[in-house]
């Protein structure tokens, strides 16, 4: 039996799945949720082939009825939960950003909701409907993809390298999941529950793009080392790769 049950949104393909295989060093059981079960089946036998504990349910973060039947298959199958990554997310449009769908002064209504519906409040609302099973494991832990582009101090650096690469919709989405990691933080302080932000770097995904500048196993590194944060680990922080970046 594995020490640990983890479930990783959106952790058929990417940084995700790659976080489910480097999770197996950890002795992690890794739940992937996915949307398309034909594509989950193909991530579940690569995890099986490479010997990884790994369970697959069919889940789409944007309808609430999934959140609730994973949280009924994870207390049924396993009675509490111990790692939940946060790491389902889109893009407004192409990396790099370019083009109307990035600027502020031209993004549609239609097109903010849509990115804050699956980058923000999905991700509320998942952890709101998986804290009860958090709450029975002895060290729980909540790691939320967040991005470099949802830094404000960095954004508002005229001298940083990121300073032109904006993309609204994307970016705010990003701030706003990482005043989720500060809040809930600070509201479970006082638990065994730690709750952090992870930057995975430019990564060589579908949605980075073949220009990107990190594989997938320097892609996933952030996400496993909170998932697996000892105790006297942080909590409420900004990370990529160990080192801790600016709200």
């Amino acid at each position: 039996m594995a020490q640990k049950i983890a479930f990783i949104t959106g952790a058929n393909r990417g940084i995700g799945l790659q976080t489910a295989l480097d999770l197996k060093n950890h002795d992690v059981l890794s739940i992937i949720g996915s949307r398309d079960l034909s594509h989950g089946e193909a991530a579940l036998a690569k995890l099986h082939a490479a010997g990884v504990q790994a369970e697959l349910i069919r889940f789409d973060v944007t309808q609430p009825a999934d959140h609730l039947a994973a949280h009924d298959y994870i207390a049924q199958h396993h009675g509490h939960l111990d790692i939940l990554v946060n790491n389902a997310g889109v893009a407004s449009g192409a990396f790099p950003p370019v083009g109307p769908e990035h600027k502020a002064s031209e993004m549609s209504l239609d097109t903010l909701r849509r990115i804050f519906e699956t980058n923000f409040f999905a991700q509320v609302a998942l952890t709101h409907a998986l804290l009860p099973l958090l709450k029975l494991s002895p060290a729980g832990r909540i790691v939320n993809l967040s991005s470099i582009l949802g830094s404000n101090t960095i954004q508002a650096d005229t001298k940083s390298p990121f300073y032109s690469a904006k993309s609204f919709a994307y970016d705010a989405s990003k701030s706003a999941l990482n005043s989720l990691t500060i809040h809930l933080a600070c509201e479970l302080r006082d638990t065994n529950i730690k709750v952090n932000s992870a930057h995975p770097g430019w990564v060589k995904t579908d949605m980075g793009g073949p220009h990107a500048t990190l594989d997938l196993a320097e892609g996933a590194k952030t996400s496993v080392q909170l998932a697996t944060l000892p105790d006297d680990g942080p909590s409420g922080g900004f990370f990529h790769l160990g080192k801790p970046l600016p709200w």
